[in-house]
């Protein structure tokens, strides 16, 4: 398995965005490549910092169109598979968490470096039938988010901005997380007293 990630990351390296794209995609769907997109978008923003919004942009809709296949084959018969090979709960919590949370409950873990169980809620967004537009939206707005922060840590820190992933990666994404949080809640609280009584 290394060699084989070894290879997607030298020929991701090769192709530039077009392979940050495919990795994404790989990783988003069917396979685990835990944080190699990170290390990508780094590498190659540092290297090209003026591409920044164009690496973001390929990681994040490789992610998306990823994800996408996960929820489509998930509305299509994914909670027996689940039940299947789950701890018995797992997926119970993870559509609770869309009835209480709605979209947040997707955009959340698509902000959050690994380990954060992250396909658990593409998959239950699937099982849940959220609408196709909105997950799309939901997850091109979060993981988008997540990209352009590590472009940017790219430009601004170059090769430091690896050992900061490392160390501050979780914090700097908590922060997005809250940023996002208290967005949707402001525009919550807009729309309901905009609403009249």
């Amino acid at each position: 398995m290394r060699s084989f990630i070894a290879w997607l990351h030298a020929l991701a390296l090769g192709l530039g965005g077009p392979g940050l794209f495919v990795v994404a995609f790989l990783d988003s769907s069917f396979l685990s490549l835990p944080q190699i997109n990170d290390l990508l978008v780094v590498l190659m923003v540092v290297e090209h910092k003026d591409l920044v919004f164009y690496y973001a942009a390929m990681a994040t809709f490789g992610s998306v169109v990823g994800c996408y296949a996960i929820y489509y084959l998930a509305g299509k018969g994914g909670e027996a598979f689940l039940q299947k090979r789950l701890k018995p709960g797992h997926v119970q919590r993870a559509l609770a968490a869309y009835k209480r949370n709605g979209l947040m409950a997707l955009m959340i873990p698509a902000l959050l470096p690994p380990p954060a169980p992250f396909k658990l809620f593409v998959l239950a967004a699937g099982i849940a039938h959220v609408r196709p537009v909105q997950f799309v939206i939901a997850l091109t707005v979060a993981r988008g988010a997540r990209y352009v922060a590590i472009g940017i840590r790219g430009v601004y820190y170059g090769d430091a901005a690896l050992d900061l992933r490392r160390t501050q990666g979780r914090i700097v994404a908590l922060v997005i997380v809250a940023v996002l949080v208290a967005g949707a809640g402001a525009f919550w609280l807009m729309r309901r007293r905009a609403r009249p009584a």
